[in-house]
């Protein structure tokens, strides 16, 4: 397949162009930095650095949007709620609009999402089914996910994929929770009761090829290991393989102090189920958190 991606340079995104391109896919890759791109997804990439050079003759059989400011990562001031809302969703629609203008438009859209999408469940289990929550990140998840649904207009597969804690030692919330376990320092969150939704990488990028060429696949897909784990139950774990104690606990308010509303992306959770993708078929390489923590860490 010719297949267009955005957010290839990101964490996730690393992963899935190696596999991509070692399946002996044609890759392009939309990135503001494109001479970075080669070296960050493979020699063979190719990279844009603006969806202008998507012109309606260009031929894409599908794309992959990954595409996503980090959420947690600074205050939500109003400017930093816009670049959230631009880098997700006036991207996608901006994709769309290029798929609408398209002579030759892809059979595919994989487009993300998050977990966030159904607020803080407490210990409900959830599947695709549920409702939105109506708290910031949630209604960020839904504008993102109808933007790309608008393809649909067009006679194109959607899949949205609403992902979890993806574990992968270079970033996201493992590669920043691990120098702090190595020292000893190790803590659970709150209570630590909140359900934590995470998918080995491996496992992410796996599905991910299987949505790719499966015509049956459409609308969302919690991209989440069949067995999720609370907070205190992954940082004791995660310190038994680091062979580290954790003896320590962050107090929510410490945590609302330090982040404000963004507190509660940590202190909430869901305890989100793989229901549609495990009626694909697919039997994940990792269900066992132990043993995903100790491929992800090496």
């Amino acid at each position: 397949m010719q297949i267009l991606m955005t957010g290839g340079t990101g964490l996730i995104g690393r992963s899935l162009c190696a596999a991509l391109l070692n399946a002996g896919h044609d890759l392009t890759v939309l990135s503001r930095n494109p001479e970075s791109v080669q070296a960050k997804c493979g020699i063979e990439a190719k990279a844009i650095q603006s969806l202008n050079e998507w012109t309606p003759d260009r031929v894409f059989d599908a794309v992959i949007n990954l595409a996503g400011e980090p959420i947690i990562d600074a205050p939500w001031t109003e400017q930093r709620k816009k670049r959230l809302w631009d880098s997700r969703v006036s991207l996608t629609e901006e994709l769309i609009n290029r798929i609408e203008n398209s002579n030759y438009k892809p059979k595919v859209l994989l487009s993300c999402s998050a977990t966030g999408f159904y607020g803080n469940c407490g210990n409900t289990p959830i599947n695709e089914s549920a409702t939105p929550a109506s708290d910031f990140g949630a209604k960020l998840c839904v504008a993102w996910e109808n933007a790309a649904l608008k393809a649909v207009d067009w006679g194109i597969r959607v899949c949205v994929l609403r992902t979890g804690l993806v574990l992968h030692p270079s970033g996201g919330l493992l590669g920043k929770m691990l120098l702090p376990f190595k020292l000893g320092l190790g803590a659970r969150l709150g209570n630590g009761k909140q359900w934590m939704s995470w998918i080995h990488i491996e496992d992410y990028v796996a599905i991910v090829l299987d949505l790719l060429e499966c015509p049956d696949a459409v609308g969302s897909y919690n991209m989440t290991a069949p067995q999720p784990t609370t907070n205190q139950e992954f940082t004791t774990l995660l310190a038994k393989v680091l062979h580290r104690p954790a003896l320590f606990s962050v107090p929510a308010w410490l945590m609302t102090l330090i982040l404000g509303k963004r507190a509660y992306l940590l202190l909430g959770g869901q305890r989100a189920l793989p229901t549609k993708v495990e009626k694909l078929g697919y039997h994940f390489i990792y269900s066992d958190l132990e043993e995903a923590l100790k491929a992800s860490i090496g």
